[in-house]
């Protein structure tokens, strides 16, 4: 009778098992944490294994609703969890992916500015064990880029920043730092400002930190441009295989200059970053990662203001990160009259906005004299015709002698520069060409506006210049 009373019960137990809980991941999760207590006596009865497969088996076929229960496990069960369910070929990437980030959110504290993500059922963990739990989502992040829907940019710089306070082994920030560079160009600003928690540099971001992902980026061009050269030779097979790490679009390569002349705006006014690291940022971008150079010249422009005390050769670093060449007019017209900028910027600024003017007369120029001149019978149509010609050659005589005076203006500009070069320093008082612009200078070239910090955005080649150059004193 005791027996089969024992046998009654184990039928139960396996009907419940098999028909309530194995069927449902949320109850199959509850289950084996239910199992960590139990240990080991649930894993000889196979309760454990059984759990896990459910769990791997169901992740397919459900929607994403369950993937938070996962946090309830410790990180053991997460583990056993995971390399189940990527065993399996009918689960996704996506929804590997997304038991990855719901797991890391709950269970990292710091992984969010905000703890709205944390679960009050989370185990709440030592930093060591943080540490090892950041780790192991690092390593379990998918080889390939991804579409970027569930791991997204926001997230895996969280994932760095939480790196960065916890101190994470070297391999695991590089690791992270790889993978953030191949969604950089989804990025926004506030995703890559990283405080800085070493209180050795007094800095408020880890600019340290951003030019690495950023480099990580760059270099996956470099590789892509070395494998162009033989692309050729390698098969289909090879070809598929490395379109993981395909060498960034030029769409790519504009969005992150972008972010990174926003950034460098952003933290251009912390009186602790220096000289050095804000101009290699600056450089580390390619020439064509810039279309205009409006938004570098914007971080430069707030980077002088908010450090006044820099030496001639300081602020000659500084404002050599500008292309002049690729500045807009508005932002020429700016620069033209910023008083924080180096006399030879200045020049520089004003020779190259000569060449815009004269290229561009010159080409409506030519697209007047080469523009054909149709005859008609009537006498009345071509009266109006030698009059419009006339008044046109008037006009391109007023534009030519408009240009011989901006030439000779230039002229008289390099007599400066020389001038400058070779005796001018007692005048200036510094010693150095290098010293900034004074007013007298700026009033003999016409030049009679009070500088405001520019707030050129390089987004468009033509906007007007209120929302191109929004200033402040």
């Amino acid at each position: 009778s005791s027996l089969s009373s024992e046998d009654n019960l184990v039928a139960r137990a396996e009907a419940y098992l098999s028909q309530s809980v194995l069927r449902h991941p949320g109850e199959a999760t509850k289950a084996l944490k239910s199992c960590e207590e139990l240990l080991p006596h649930a894993e000889e009865l196979g309760i454990v294994a059984r759990c896990v497969d459910a769990i791997a088996a169901r992740s397919s076929a459900t929607s994403r609703s369950w993937f938070g229960d996962l946090a309830v496990l410790g990180l053991h069960m997460y583990k056993r969890v995971m390399a189940a369910m990527a065993a399996r070929k009918d689960v996704r990437t996506e929804a590997l992916e997304g038991c990855l980030v719901s797991y890391a959110k709950a269970t990292l504290p710091g992984l969010s500015r905000s703890m709205r993500w944390r679960r009050a059922s989370a185990p709440v963990s030592s930093e060591v064990e943080q540490r090892d739990l950041l780790e192991v989502v690092v390593a379990s992040l998918p080889a390939n880029k991804g579409s970027g829907s569930v791991v997204t940019a926001k997230f895996l710089f969280a994932v760095l920043r939480t790196a960065h306070i916890l101190r994470a082994s070297d391999a695991a920030r590089t690791a992270i730092e790889r993978k953030a560079a191949t969604q950089l160009e989804q990025a926004t600003v506030e995703d890559v400002l990283i405080p800085s928690y070493s209180g050795v540099a007094e800095m408020l971001y880890d600019v340290d930190y951003v030019e690495w992902v950023v480099r990580h980026f760059l270099a996956e061009e470099e590789v892509g441009e070395d494998e162009a050269s033989w692309s050729a030779a390698i098969t289909e097979e090879e070809a598929a295989a490395r379109t993981t790490t395909s060498r960034p679009s030029a769409v790519a390569m504009v969005q992150v200059g972008k972010l990174v002349d926003n950034y460098l705006a952003e933290v251009a006014s912390d009186a602790n970053l220096e000289p050095t690291k804000f101009c290699e940022l600056a450089l580390a971008m390619p020439d064509h990662a810039r279309i205009y150079d409006d938004g570098v010249y914007r971080a430069v422009d707030i980077y002088l203001k908010a450090h006044p005390r820099l030496t001639a050769e300081e602020r000659n670093r500084v404002c050599g990160v500008v292309d002049c060449r690729k500045l807009t007019m508005e932002a020429c017209t700016h620069a033209a009259q910023n008083e924080r900028l180096l006399l030879r910027a200045v020049l520089q600024v004003l020779f190259f906005e000569q060449l815009q003017l004269r290229r561009a007369i010159t080409g409506t120029l030519l697209a007047s004299t080469a523009s054909p001149r149709a005859a008609g019978p009537s006498e009345a149509w071509r009266t109006t015709t030698v009059q419009e010609s006339q008044t046109l050659r008037v006009d391109m005589d007023g534009m030519r002698s408009r240009v011989q005076g901006l030439e000779r203006e230039c002229s008289s500009m390099r007599r400066a520069i020389k001038k400058i070069d070779g005796g001018g320093a007692a005048s200036q008082g510094s010693g150095s060409p290098d010293a900034a612009a004074p007013a007298g200078w700026r009033s003999r070239y016409r030049c009679k506006f009070s500088t405001q910090v520019c707030d050129s955005q390089a987004r468009d080649a033509v906007v007007s210049r209120a929302s191109r150059m929004g200033m402040s004193p």
